[in-house]
């Protein structure tokens, strides 16, 4: 495909990557996402008014809006001020937040540190180039990920595991609070692992939602597996190893048994009385080869 493009000199926006290409943000929600941060300094506009700037419908704007809560791009919360009157605050970011990251902005205190910052939280440069470039994540490593444990490492192990399963950040501490009660029944982290594996389905929406329901009522664990003791190397000629469950002690497989049968029955010389014992003896082997369980 063929691309012409002129880079804007002023009145432009940067927008990371994974915001344009963001597999689970659907149109609308990346139109209001893209649009909220290129707004100016200072301005205070509400995501609903965006919407209806942008043309979004209702329908559209409350799946984008939930979309972008569930991805951490978007925070809000109801408070009641003087009189009894009640407000919304929303933030909005361009890397996704944790709840207590988004409250710590809200309340102008940067993340991982409670000293109040000078001011409001600082906005975002619009309509120029930076004098350098900013960094991918400012926000400081939150406990989470310094201190995961087993649950946490069972939870962001997911995306390894399957990588449609990158759940949004917010949804983490729920997650590995589900993960731990499956632990504490003595399930492994592997054991966790598969029974996600089985539970996936073909197409996966909303990976955050899917995990949280298939952690949300543990299974007691599985009892051990047999081993398999009574399974037994076949003494054939076999390219590999071959194991058959014997029926009677024999220490061949049921192949190998009536492969060994039709060769005396077909031996030169044998008479009318060694072929009817080779006859006999190949309905034997074939019965017992069929017999299920033998090979």
């Amino acid at each position: 495909m063929l691309r012409h493009a002129i880079p804007p000199a002023r009145f432009f926006s940067q927008v990371p990557n994974e915001i344009l290409r963001h597999p689970r943000l659907s149109s609308d929600a990346v139109r209001l996402l893209t649009w909220q941060l290129s707004l100016p300094e200072g301005a205070d506009e509400p995501l609903s008014t965006t919407a209806r700037s942008a043309g979004i419908t209702r329908t559209g704007f409350n799946r984008a809006k939930r979309e972008l809560k569930d991805e951490g791009y978007f925070h809000e919360w109801r408070e009641q001020r003087e009189r009894g009157r009640w407000t919304t605050r929303q933030l909005i970011s361009n890397v996704p937040l944790s709840g207590e990251e988004a409250v710590a902005l809200r309340d102008g205190v940067a993340p991982g540190d409670r000293r109040p910052t000078v001011g409001a939280p600082a906005g975002r440069a619009v309509g120029g180039h930076p004098d350098a470039t900013p960094p991918v994540n400012t926000l400081q490593p939150s406990a989470l990920d310094r201190d995961l444990g087993d649950a946490g490492r069972l939870v962001h192990g997911l995306a390894d595991l399957d990588p449609r399963l990158r759940v949004p950040r917010g949804m983490l501490p729920q997650l590995i609070e589900l993960a731990e009660r499956w632990l504490a029944l003595g399930h492994s982290v592997d054991d966790v692992h598969d029974e996600i594996r089985r539970g996936l389905p073909p197409v996966i929406h909303k990976p955050g939602g899917l995990i949280r329901y298939l952690l949300s009522d543990p299974a007691p664990p599985r009892p051990p597996q047999p081993q398999g003791s009574a399974l037994r190397e076949c003494a054939g000629p076999h390219p590999q190893p071959l194991l058959f469950r014997p029926v009677a002690g024999e220490d061949r497989c049921g192949a190998c048994r009536r492969e060994h049968a039709e060769r005396e029955a077909a031996a030169p010389g044998a008479g009318s009385h060694a072929a009817a014992r080779g006859a006999a003896a190949v309905r034997a082997a074939l019965r017992t080869g069929l017999r299920p369980g033998t090979a």
